[in-house]
C-alpha cells in the first residue's frame, strides 16, 4: 500500500465547558469516509469512553458530538495533514500538527489526553512548552496487545478530571 497526503477534513469538538482534550493523531481511511472521530466499527474508544461516562454509546455522529459535549469533552487529532499508509500511524511522514492551542486557550481544560503512543510522542514534539499529557492506550482494532478491561482501566483516568 503506498502513502497518501492526508488532511484532516472535520472540525474538532469542544465548547466553552470543555474540561478534558482527547487527541488522537489523524483520522483513519474509516474515520474521515465518514467525518468523524473514531469511526473504525471495531475501534473500541467509543466503547470505553460511553463506559466512564455512564452512557450507551450513541447510533449517529450528532449524538457522539453531544455526548462529549454534555460531559464535558473535547476531541480533536495531532494533525492537520501528513504523509500516511492507510490507518499506520507508524508510517506517518511529513506531519503538520494542528494548534490544539485554539481549544486550551478557549476552555477550561483540566488534562490532555493522547490516545496511543504516536499522538503522545506527536504532543512532546510539537508542544513541549505545555503541561505533559497522558497517554492513554491506542483503541485502534490493531491494537491488541492490551486488553479491553486494561484499556477501560486507564480511560477510567479521564473521570477524575471532567
Amino acid at each position: 500500500m503506498n502513502s497518501e497526503r492526508v488532511t484532516h477534513e472535520f472540525p474538532p469538538v469542544y465548547d466553552h465547558n470543555s474540561r478534558v482534550l482527547i487527541l488522537g493523531t489523524i483520522p483513519s481511511p474509516k474515520s474521515r469516509e465518514r467525518g468523524f472521530y473514531y469511526m473504525h466499527p471495531q475501534n473500541r474508544f467509543w466503547k470505553m469512553l460511553c463506559a466512564v461516562l455512564g452512557e450507551a454509546v450513541p447510533d449517529d455522529i450528532n449524538g457522539r458530538r453531544d455526548l462529549c459535549l454534555k460531559h464535558g469533552v473535547a476531541l480533536w487529532d495531532m494533525l492537520e495533514s501528513c504523509e500516511i499508509t492507510g490507518a499506520e500511524d507508524s508510517s506517518i511522514k511529513n506531519a503538520k500538527p494542528n494548534d490544539i492551542r485554539l481549544i486550551l486557550n478557549g476552555c477550561p481544560i483540566r488534562a490532555v489526553f493522547t490516545t496511543g503512543k504516536k499522538a503522545h510522542a506527536l504532543y512532546g514534539r510539537y508542544f513541549p512548552d505545555l503541561s505533559a499529557d497522558i497517554c492513554l492506550p491506542s483503541t485502534s482494532p490493531a491494537n491488541r496487545t492490551i486488553t479491553e478491561a486494561k484499556i477501560l482501566e486507564e480511560f477510567f483516568k479521564i473521570a477524575q478530571y471532567l
